[in-house]
């Protein structure tokens, strides 16, 4: 008996080597893991810790201090968890966001932001909830496109784009007091980011609706068409059959009244 005690463990031995072999594994750990590694999640923390900040400022107001959304009163924010850096990138690097009032459409006007903001708000954004991430520049940048992608490009625009864009991207009316804003001057990302995230009344087209590649032949499109020249005349807004039919409906109706005024007033004078 006196040989089993002596040869018996203490009763701290097994938290003892617990602990050493936790420390053992963690230096270990440290010496192997890459350190750029470790740097990048330190520096992305603290992008979102900025944009978190950034975020309760310009944006709690509305859409609730944790993106949950928020309706009270005329002030209605709706929920950005999984909305994306792509989402945000586009409102706030459009001017959309924030909104000096809440109103039907939010139109497009001069950001706020610096570019190194709009980052980490939409850091943040996205760490709240997985959504689309904001576009490498080759998934939008359009050059070595062939004459065959950018006419492909056109098809796929008049299919997709053009019933509220208009077939010459100058955008056109839409219900309840909203509009489909013109498409001429807006950079090649948000254009990208647009058909990534759907905003306001536009649909979403995700990459099984329209590919990244198609997405990109409709961006070498339309910047080929904003690049054509103006053969001269009146343009009309470029609104197509809408502006010219008004015009004709006007001049041709006002042609009428002025006749029929000439008419009534040539008989009178005949009596």
């Amino acid at each position: 008996m006196r040989f089993l005690s002596a040869r018996r463990r203490h009763p701290a031995a097994k938290v003892l080597m617990l602990l050493f072999a936790l420390v053992v594994v963690g230096g270990i750990y440290s010496v192997v893991s890459p350190a750029d590694q470790v740097a990048a999640d330190t520096g992305k923390s603290q992008q979102i810790a900025e944009g978190k900040a950034l975020f309760a400022v310009g944006c709690a107001s509305c859409h609730g201090l944790q993106g949950e959304g928020q309706v009270s009163g005329t002030i209605q924010g709706p929920p950005l968890i999984g909305v994306g850096a792509a989402a945000v990138d586009f409102q706030v690097g459009t001017g959309r966001m924030p909104m000096a009032q809440p109103g039907q459409q939010a139109p497009r006007k001069k950001n706020l932001y610096t570019d190194e903001e709009i980052a980490a708000l939409a850091a943040y954004v996205a760490s709240l909830g997985p959504g689309p991430d904001i576009p490498a520049e080759e998934d939008y940048n359009p050059e070595g496109l062939s004459d065959e992608d950018l006419a492909r490009g056109g098809e796929l625009f008049r299919t997709n784009c053009s019933a509220c864009h208009n077939f010459a991207g100058s955008g056109g009316a839409l219900p309840n007091g909203k509009y489909a804003p013109t498409l001429e001057g807006v950079s090649n990302r948000h254009l990208y980011e647009a058909m990534q995230t759907g905003p306001q009344q536009m649909p979403v087209f995700p990459d099984r609706a329209l590919t990244p590649e198609e997405k990109r032949q409709i961006i070498g499109y339309l910047n080929h068409l904003n690049s054509q020249p103006n053969a001269g005349g009146f343009t009309l807004g470029g609104l197509g059959p809408v502006s010219e039919g008004f015009w004709a409906w006007v001049v041709g109706l006002g042609v009428l009244i002025a006749f029929t005024v000439w008419i009534t007033a040539k008989g009178a004078r005949a009596k």
